[in-house]
């Protein structure tokens, strides 16, 4: 099922998307949100302490960070917009279409290149960075899906 947004930042422009698939994607991104939560509730040398703890806030942190890219492309592929590079660029590709503002965009930048690092060079990945990005960082994550679901609002 195919439905339309309606952007103020695009000019009035319908934005199309599969209602089903964000529905999915935004749910699989807060349902991480509440699990980095509960672990950034917890003392820091206790969270560093208990490798099941670090191994959770990893997984979590690429759950949240693929469904925000997942959305991404999948609002690029729907609108025929530009294709991105890399997956930090699908931001860019969403920024320059006036879905996200700049600010935002920078952020969720600097999160898909966290990714990379995450996946690709995971050993070299601080279990205190971790802990510092579970309870510092996780807002540009929320932000993104908060305006989204905003939009989505605006057409129900």
């Amino acid at each position: 099922m195919t439905n339309h947004i309606t952007s103020n930042f695009t000019g009035g422009r319908h934005l199309e998307y599969d209602i089903e698939r964000m529905t999915r994607l935004m749910a699989e991104a807060q349902n991480a949100l509440q699990n980095i939560h509960e672990l950034a509730g917890l003392d820091e040398e206790e969270f560093l302490k208990n490798k099941h703890y670090v191994s959770s806030a990893k997984y979590n942190l690429l759950v949240a960070i693929e469904a925000c890219i997942d959305i991404a492309y999948h609002l690029i592929s729907k609108n025929k917009l530009r294709l991105p590079r890399d997956y930090a660029d699908s931001f860019r590709v969403l920024e320059e279409n006036d879905i996200i503002d700049k600010e935002l965009a920078r952020r969720l930048i600097l999160m898909a290149r966290f990714r990379n690092r995450l996946v690709h060079i995971y050993w070299d990945v601080d279990d205190r960075m971790i802990y510092r990005i579970i309870t510092e960082n996780v807002g540009d994550i929320e932000e993104f899906l908060y305006n989204l679901r905003k939009k989505l609002r605006e057409v129900d």
